[in-house]
């Protein structure tokens, strides 16, 4: 069948909901946590940004470059291997959806260490522009859906109410078994708006 990927991202890992719709009938055809940092590497992988804190300038770039790039080197073998997985089963990946948030502003490494709000905010992008850096390089038609605006999104895109859309999710989690909380619904509702484009 024709498959979406919705994806909600944390610091460190994302939530995927592989969904189709054979029939007009939602469907998991997969559901899995992606794991975006290594465990030899999360002591200062997961919040590079923290960890680069009290470093001399120098350092502090070469560590978060190196948490940049781990990340973005791993999200792309996590999407690979999802769309590996879907292609075995039979499934065509139409399309892939993110929860993403307020873009950054064009800081240096430096205006972010000197901030900590600032830290807080950039990793909690970094996780997020790994994701879809990695859809988009894999070849998959992106979708980014500010994850403030998902409900309203919803709505608009399927063209009915949230509280339908969501008892449906509810009743397909029953199906499917735990987990199934907040970020594999969000993730779930994100692949049915990806889907829904990809048919229009």
């Amino acid at each position: 069948m024709k498959v979406a990927f919705g994806m909600k991202a944390h610091t460190g890992w994302a939530a995927l909901v592989v969904l189709g719709t054979p029939g007009g009938k939602l469907q998991v055809a997969d559901r899995c946590r992606l794991e975006l940092i290594e465990k030899t590497e999360a002591s200062w992988a997961k919040q590079p940004y923290h960890a680069a804190e009290g470093l001399n300038a120098g350092a502090a770039r070469e560590l978060v470059g190196r948490g940049l790039a781990s990340a973005r080197r791993i999200a792309v073998r996590e999407i690979q291997s999802a769309i590996e997985r879907a292609h075995q089963a039979g499934h065509e990946v139409a399309a892939c959806a993110l929860l993403v948030a307020d873009p950054m502003p064009d800081w240096t490494v430096e205006e972010i260490l000197a901030v900590h709000f600032r830290m807080h905010r950039a990793e909690g992008v970094l996780f997020r522009d790994a994701l879809a850096r990695a859809a988009e390089s894999c070849g998959l038609k992106f979708l980014g859906i500010h994850e403030k605006q998902l409900d309203w999104q919803s709505e608009r895109a399927l063209g009915k109410p949230l509280s339908n859309l969501r008892k449906s999710i509810a009743s397909l989690g029953k199906s499917v078994g735990p987990p199934w909380g907040r970020d594999q619904k969000d993730a779930t509702l994100a692949a049915m708006i990806a889907l829904q484009g990809d048919m229009e």
